[in-house]
């Protein structure tokens, strides 16, 4: 399988208001490149936020804007590729209003959400929270809450769930974006 999966955080409860992005890329069901950045989302951080991922607005003062990174990463989300993410809706959404912050948005591509997969293919679970996920399916989250170990731990239950089940089950949870 290829794909990449993403994670946004944000600065407050707006989705245009992404404060970092991590992307993982799989080639060949293997984890090939990883980018994690901070972003500027030009506007205010919620106090809720900043305890749940430890971003201050301190800390994206020199930090690129989603516009500023897009030039560089456009290329990913495009309509003959795969992207994943767990909760979907969130993280396109973020996407979606931080670009739109900028006049900038993507094309349409296909997304994957693995909450959605996961809540159809496994059962048993508490919740199917990422980091549920994970605990129950033995994959490592050191951090979560942070984009890029977030995004890590996405690729790796897409991967489980393509080894375990096979990728033709996880085709009735792709969807097009917009």
């Amino acid at each position: 399988m290829n794909f990449t999966a993403i994670d946004f955080e944000t600065a407050n409860g707006h989705r245009d208001s992404a404060c970092s992005l991590a992307i993982t890329v799989v080639k060949n069901n293997q984890i090939v490149d990883q980018l994690y950045s901070l972003l500027n989302p030009q506007t205010y951080f919620d106090r809720r936020n900043v305890s749940i991922h430890g971003i201050h607005e301190s800390d994206v003062q020199d930090a690129p804007t989603i516009a500023d990174l897009w030039p560089h990463i456009s290329n990913l989300f495009q309509p003959d590729k795969l992207i994943v993410a767990h909760n979907a809706r969130f993280d396109c959404s973020v996407l979606q209003n931080s670009l739109s912050a900028f006049s900038l948005s993507p094309e349409s591509f296909a997304v994957l959400d693995t909450l959605q997969s996961s809540r159809r293919l496994l059962k048993g679970f508490e919740n199917y929270r990422l980091n549920t996920v994970c605990k129950n399916l033995n994959i490592q989250l050191l951090h979560h809450h942070n984009a890029l170990a977030d995004s890590i731990a996405c690729a790796k239950i897409a991967l489980w769930q393509e080894n375990r089940f096979g990728q033709d089950a996880l085709l009735p949870f792709i969807k097009q974006s917009n």
